[in-house]
């Protein structure tokens, strides 16, 4: 047993030492850092100078960099996007596949190394020779095994340059989830405060409405009105009605889907600051150029083209022929207890080449089918820069556009307020019917509730954009 261990440790220090080091040395330190097929280079993309729909002027600062906490102020909303972070189960799941991914890179950089195994096996034969009796024999043997894979031709490590890179790759995706996670819970949570302002001015108009019934109903009773005008208060003040009971189903369920982002079972969500007290930051998109540094799907479809080149050296590398070495020693005897007592040494040393002649195209094919999907991958990532630009000129748009919308509606209910206070002052001068008011109050509440939709998307748009450059890239 002494001496198996020490020929196992004879073999371990051999093969140790071809083992791969930080510099090469000679011809074997050369070949040993060389890798076929091409050699990693970014393709060139056209990005533009500027953004479009910018407000103001170019700025290297971009409210991008900031960590989200610092771009939504409503204490409510950062605690509901903390316990999103904390429990929504497809960032669990994204967290998961990063670990898989950084395993499958040793799993691919195991081969570099010596393969140690053991061996053992029992055997019992029985031979039969004319004019002798027969013999009947038992074999014990037992080994410890090394294998090598000299990887001159970088195979084994373009195989783990493609692993890493994929493992890179995830890494952006889970950061693609953050920054997804924390657009949605905003998103919901300001479509949420919008549905409680309409819900707010559904309650007004209903108690409007109601107060317009008992006065129409005391008048037809005293014979002064005409049913028409019960009627038509009584419609108004069942739409409201209705509208509220729609309005609360759709923050019922607006509250559920933001339960789901925060992985949780459908409760109330608690509100912070009211719709018309959220403010909208200031935000600078920044440079053009740091997008391609921020945005996460851009980065992962890079490290997918760096994955797609690394498996062309791959199949480049399988035109040559594979080298290895391999060495075997162990003891063999007749009685299992006399395998590593007075049993017979047994061992090997091997060097082995093996290539390829014939394969009927495979490896020309595999080649042709790797540089296709290196060709496939640039286009997904110039594809991913062109849609990048077009998110954020689409969110400055609408950041610049909702805020003239949001200027021209607020003024519109103003005058809508007045006209309402108007028709009130005549109509208890006697100058005009409350049919009059019952129009101004018409036109009064769905102004409202547009103004209210507005603000919200103002709101949103804050947050696509924040979104669209990659916002909190850098926040743990």
């Amino acid at each position: 047993m002494t001496r198996s261990a020490r020929a196992a440790a004879a073999a371990l220090v051999l093969f140790g030492g071809c083992a791969p080091t930080a510099e090469p040395r000679g011809l074997l330190g050369r070949l040993w850092h060389l890798e076929v097929g091409p050699q990693y280079r970014r393709p060139p993309v056209a990005t533009p100078d500027d953004f479009r729909a910018r407000i103001g002027p170019a700025d290297a600062a971009s409210f991008a960099d900031l960590p989200w906490w610092q771009v939504f102020g409503d204490p409510a909303l950062q605690d509901l996007v903390r316990g999103a972070l904390a429990g929504n189960y497809d960032l669990q799941s994204a967290v998961a596949r990063i670990e898989e991914a950084r395993a499958q890179v040793g799993v691919a950089a195991s081969d570099l190394y010596p393969q140690v195994g053991y061996q053992g096996s029992a055997e019992r034969e029985k031979s039969f020779t004319p004019n002798f009796p027969s013999a009947t024999f038992n074999i014990f043997q037992g080994a410890f095994n090394v294998a090598w894979e000299i990887d001159i031709w970088g195979r084994i490590r373009r195989a783990t340059e493609a692993a890493r890179a994929q493992f890179l790759a995830t890494e952006e995706v889970h950061r693609g989830v953050v920054v997804t996670l924390v657009s949605d819970v905003a998103t919901d949570y300001f479509a949420l405060l919008e549905l409680d302002r309409e819900l707010a001015i559904a309650h007004e108009s209903a108690e409007t409405y109601k107060r317009t019934l008992d006065v129409f109903t005391r008048r037809y009773v005293g014979g002064t009105d005409t049913k028409i005008s019960t009627s038509r208060a009584d419609a108004n003040l069942q739409s409201s009605l209705a509208n509220i009971a729609a309005l609360e189903r759709q923050i019922t369920q607006q509250e559920d889907a933001l339960s789901v982002l925060l992985g949780t079972n459908p409760e109330p969500v608690e509100r912070g600051m009211p719709l018309v007290a959220q403010a909208t930051p200031v935000t600078p998109p920044g440079l053009t150029t740091d997008l391609l540094r921020r945005r996460p799907d851009i980065r992962q479809a890079e490290q997918n083209m760096i994955n797609a080149n690394a498996e062309v050296g791959v199949a480049v590398a399988n035109f040559f022929p594979t080298i290895g070495l391999s060495a075997m020693y162990g003891n063999a005897g007749s009685k299992i207890g006399n395998v590593f007592k007075n049993g017979a040494s047994v061992w090997n040393i091997a060097a082995n080449v093996s290539g390829p002649l014939f394969q009927g195209g495979r490896l020309i094919e595999s080649y042709r089918a790797q540089q296709a999907f290196w060709d496939e991958t640039i286009a997904q990532y110039r594809a991913t820069i062109v849609e990048a630009f077009r998110e954020v000129a689409d969110a400055l748009a609408a950041e610049a556009r909702l805020a003239e919308q949001r200027r021209a509606q607020e003024a519109q209910v103003v005058a809508l307020q007045q006209a309402v206070r108007l028709s009130l002052a005549r109509y208890e001068t006697g100058l005009s019917n409350y049919i009059e008011v019952l129009d101004a109050l018409q036109l009064l509440y769905p102004a409202e509730n547009a103004l209210a939709q507005t603000q919200r998307d103002q709101l949103i748009a804050v947050v696509n954009l924040y979104k669209a450059l990659g916002g909190g890239w850098e926040t743990s």
